[in-house]
């Protein structure tokens, strides 16, 4: 029987501490997917269709905290759209100093690319993904997308890279960031692309907060696909934020343990 474990207080921890807690495994030998999501209690995954309704101090040290420990910021279409998402701000310096201690980052402090999925390409060139000063964007599309639809965005400056024929599945998705050389994947939704990886067996880590909130109204879960795929999980760790936030970090269980 699985126990969790005992509630870490935030205020007893150093940045140096939530490093610690939060770095990916040393040696990754295949694009490693860390999902991050915000929840209400009542399990609501927005607030009037966004998700930054639900955030708190705590929850946005740790957002900003998964950034600073990822090569790229994978998301949907859907969710890039609906949050207006641009280039990845990260700490120029913590990145640097996790390259020279071997747990990725980068030499010259640069923050992790963007990718964004659509497998038709349906993105607008003039939106902040692209117009954002920032570490060059990646577009996952298919083959099938429209021609003209992936040169406006290569003419954007996004790098295009077609990773499945009709449709991208989260194999597909793995191999196109792996062969880019980007291995720490920070997957922030949306509850589709979640689903998707969840239904391939290629979630390692979720990172979910719950927001001391109760919601109602009608909106939908952190992830959906058509089926159920059960995936058994343990609690890495559970922290406790003064104002009732509680930060969470699950680990894929791997075998019988």
């Amino acid at each position: 029987m699985q126990r969790m474990p005992n509630a870490i207080q935030l205020t007893d921890l150093t940045h140096d501490d939530l490093v610690r807690l939060y770095t990916y495994p040393a040696e990754i030998s295949a694009p490693f997917v860390r999902v991050n999501f915000v929840t209400s209690i009542d399990g609501a995954v927005s607030v009037d269709g966004r998700s930054g309704g639900l955030g708190t101090p705590a929850d946005k040290t740790v957002f900003g905290l998964l950034r600073d420990l990822a090569d790229v910021v994978l998301v949907g279409a859907g969710t890039a759209r609906t949050e207006n998402y641009g280039a990845a701000r990260t700490d120029a310096g913590l990145r640097t100093r996790l390259h020279h201690h071997g747990f990725g980052g980068d030499a010259q402090g640069t923050p992790p690319r963007v990718a964004v999925v659509t497998a038709s390409a349906d993105l607008d060139p003039n939106s902040r993904l692209f117009t954002d000063t920032g570490a060059r964007p990646i577009v996952l599309t298919s083959t099938e997308a429209a021609t003209d639809r992936k040169q406006r965005l290569r003419d954007a400056g996004a790098e295009v890279i077609e990773a499945g024929e009709h449709t991208l599945g989260a194999n597909d998705i793995r191999e196109a960031l792996g062969g880019l050389g980007l291995p720490r994947v920070l997957c922030e939704g949306g509850p589709g692309l979640f689903g998707e990886f969840i239904a391939a067996g290629a979630v390692d880590e979720l990172c979910l907060t719950v927001s001391p909130l109760l919601v109602g109204g009608s909106a939908g879960r952190i992830s959906h696909s058509p089926t159920g795929f059960p995936t058994p999980m343990r609690c890495r760790h559970l922290i406790s934020a003064s104002d009732g936030t509680l930060l969470t970090r699950w680990e894929r269980l791997h075998g019988h343990e």
